[in-house]
């Protein structure tokens, strides 16, 4: 399904990108290849917008809380993170940059889970992929997957990201 022009009319077209990878098991151990971040980074700059910031942190809120602010410090304007999305007491990344966000996105994690259901079945309610806004960037906690941060920045975030940041930056004039 294509997105109707006049949703990116006035829209630019490409953004800076930070990129978070939340596992304490990748953190700990840095040889480990960060297979998620590295295809979050792949389709990203594929499609035109510039990675101003990526690093691999644990699972801890102070540390994604810095992660969060480090990523807006760098002049991103939009985030993505993989990772820390489970169900485990040590996943606390949900729960943290929720408190953060000005607004949410309800739709992106419903859509998210409806396409994962197309390729995982019933697994997918499992996700707890959510959006949301936090000042002026529009942020996208993904589950650690490579498959799914593929289909979450291919099918939903990239096609649309034009439309999301021209409203999320509206008020800031930048787009006009």
């Amino acid at each position: 399904m294509s997105i109707p022009a006049r949703h990116r009319e006035g829209a630019r077209q490409y953004y800076k990108c930070a990129i978070l990878t939340i596992s304490t098991s990748r953190h700990k151990n840095r040889a480990q290849r960060d297979i998620s971040g590295s295809v979050a980074r792949s389709l990203v700059t594929e499609r035109g917008h510039e990675v101003v910031y990526y690093d691999v942190i644990p699972d801890i809120e102070e540390r994604i809380y810095k992660g969060i602010m480090n990523a807006q410090d760098s002049g991103a304007e939009f985030i993505v993170t993989t990772g820390g999305t489970g169900l485990s007491k040590d996943d606390v990344t949900i729960e943290t940059v929720s408190k953060l966000m000005d607004k949410e996105l309800p739709g992106f994690g419903e859509l998210f889970r409806l396409k994962s259901y197309e390729q995982i079945g019933t697994a997918a309610i499992l996700s707890r992929a959510i959006a949301g806004v936090i000042g002026s960037n529009a942020v996208f906690c993904l589950p650690g997957s490579p498959d799914a941060v593929r289909l979450a920045l291919a099918e939903i975030i990239l096609p649309e990201i034009p439309h999301i940041m021209r409203h999320v930056r509206q008020n800031l004039n930048s787009d006009r």
